[in-house]
């Protein structure tokens, strides 16, 4: 009965290692069907986003540094919005600001 079990056993053991490859297996030709099922599809208007504006842009950068050269405080942060640029201002005393700045041409417009 034990030299029973124990065959019974190491054909268990022997049996674990290929039931997980026959598993991965399975999950790369998976994989592989879906990355071709993920083909880019042409459909109008696709690419606009990547194509040319008609302006310059300003440079986040640049709008930072032109709202930093007249005003005392801090910068908290520059984020896009609308096709401008909004500057988050603290100023000294705690108060804080957002600085509208022209997208195209990075002049200040107003504070908030």
């Amino acid at each position: 009965m034990m030299p029973i079990r124990a065959l019974l056993l190491a054909g268990l053991i022997a049996l674990v290692p290929l039931t997980d490859a026959a598993a991965q297996s399975r999950g790369r030709d998976r994989d592989r069907d879906d990355d071709r099922r993920e083909q880019p599809r042409n459909y109008p208007g696709q690419g606009l986003r990547d194509a040319p504006r008609s302006a310059p842009r300003a440079d986040p950068g640049d709008v930072a540094r032109r709202v930093q050269s007249n005003r005392p405080g801090r910068m908290l942060g520059v984020r896009e919005r609308g096709g401008d640029y909004v500057v988050r201002w603290e100023y000294p005393g705690g108060r804080v600001s957002d600085i509208q700045v022209d997208g195209q041409s990075g002049r200040v417009r107003g504070d908030d």
